[in-house]
């Protein structure tokens, strides 16, 4: 039987400023080609593990690991990690005034693939990707998330998932702050890249049914007080719109 893409055992982690920890004991396999999905209320880890899966230097790892392909990347910096095909869509995109998408883009695409990147192919491939998007070809030209509205942020995001083709990504919240027609395009963005990367694997981090409404998982977990409290089909994402967390968290308090 093949390894997993990504293994989380026992992972305790903690906010390196104050010590305050936050995920106690998340146990996690995600296979290559699957789409996980992890809901939970707020404050119960979800963000702060996927910034812990890539790396964030803001959070300390305590106990447990994390191994990638079969390796622990508990070692591994941030851009390390994302070269070797981890990719984290952020809850809030960063604004960096000064530097267009085409160059950002440009720069991380050379990074991640050793080599310099023809000028010709990349501006072909970018506006082909952002044709999918729907997103308007002046857009390249723009400092990247400076003065973006929430879904033009968002759409950048899976325009860097498009373009840097990871084998894990790990989409923190993408559907906050999304109306219905920019979910649908951002949805469907996701859809297709998955569709011509098969084997690429997803974890999706949302509060809310609606985003499984266009992308289906294969499992769904939920997550309370820093655990993984319980997994299911996507059964169980309906389950929670109906019934809301309280009824986990009691069971939680009682273990």
């Amino acid at each position: 039987m093949a390894q997993p893409l990504l293994k989380i055992t026992n992972l305790h982690a903690e906010i390196a400023e104050d010590g305050t920890e936050i995920l106690r004991g998340v146990d996690l396999e995600l296979n290559e080609g699957q789409i996980h999905a992890i809901m939970g209320p707020n404050g119960s880890g979800k963000s702060t593990l996927s910034k812990v899966i890539a790396g964030h230097p803001a959070y300390e790892v305590t106990d447990g690991d994390i191994l990638y392909r079969g390796e622990s990347i508990l070692g591994l910096q941030p851009d390390e990690r994302a070269r070797a095909g981890v990719f984290l869509a952020f809850q809030y995109p960063v604004e960096i005034p000064g530097v267009s998408v085409a160059n950002f883009m440009r720069t991380a695409l050379n990074a991640k693939r050793g080599e310099e990147v023809d000028i010709f192919d990349f501006q072909d491939e970018l506006e082909a990707r952002m044709g999918m998007l729907e997103m308007d070809p002046a857009f390249a030209a723009r400092s990247v998330n400076d003065g973006f509205s929430g879904g033009e942020k968002k759409r950048n995001e899976i325009l860097q998932l498009a373009m840097l083709e990871p084998l894990l990504a790990v989409m923190d919240e993408t559907d906050s702050g999304l109306d219905i027609d920019a979910l649908r395009i951002v949805t469907g963005g996701i859809n297709r890249i998955k569709s011509e990367r098969p084997e690429m694997a997803v974890l999706l981090i949302t509060h809310y049914q609606r985003m499984l409404n266009y992308i289906t998982p294969d499992v769904v977990h939920v997550m309370v007080e820093g655990r993984i409290a319980r997994s299911g089909g996507a059964e169980l994402a309906l389950e929670l719109e109906e019934r809301g967390y309280d009824w986990l968290r009691e069971e939680a308090g009682a273990v």
